[in-house]
């Protein structure tokens, strides 16, 4: 029988460990004395505090969710990780466009957020196909027919 629930987890930590490769791409030229690119100006530590906590919990709720798919198999959850699921695809697209705008264009960083969109989709399909699967108490009985006609 296909596992859902372990394919789920599997594309959870890819995307991830993506996510965090994405943010090491971008901090890289530091390490070699060249600046990276600045999505808004800041002198302090508190001028960015909104992205942080938005960072933040865009890693949070992934790892949350791989740890409710892990001990949850409820109808009403599988409903909600798949609009959790298509929320980070509609999300990656747009970091995909908006990394399209910065100059100059990276285009390692392009191909890494792609790959991780086309994750994101194989996500959604893995997630729609098991918030679509029968519970295994609820699953129909089989029909009683009598052997005399």
């Amino acid at each position: 029988m296909v596992n859902y629930r372990e394919k789920i987890i599997a594309l959870w930590t890819a995307f991830l460990l993506g996510t965090l490769f994405h943010t090491q791409l971008g901090l890289m030229p530091l390490f070699h004395g060249l600046s990276v690119a600045e999505s808004q100006p800041a002198s302090k530590l508190s001028d960015i505090s909104v992205i942080m906590w938005l960072m933040l919990g865009f890693f949070v709720l992934p790892m949350l969710a791989i740890i409710t798919t892990t001990f949850n198999d409820s109808k009403r959850y599988r409903v909600f990780h798949f609009a959790l699921t298509i929320f980070y695809s509609v999300m990656n697209l747009l970091h995909v466009v908006a990394d399209l705008f910065v100059q100059p264009i990276l285009w390692y960083q392009i191909t890494l957020m792609v790959i991780l969109f086309l994750i994101g989709l194989i996500l959604n399909l893995v997630s729609f196909q098991w918030m679509k699967l029968q519970p295994r108490g609820n699953k129909p009985q089989p029909r009683l027919t009598s052997s005399q006609t």
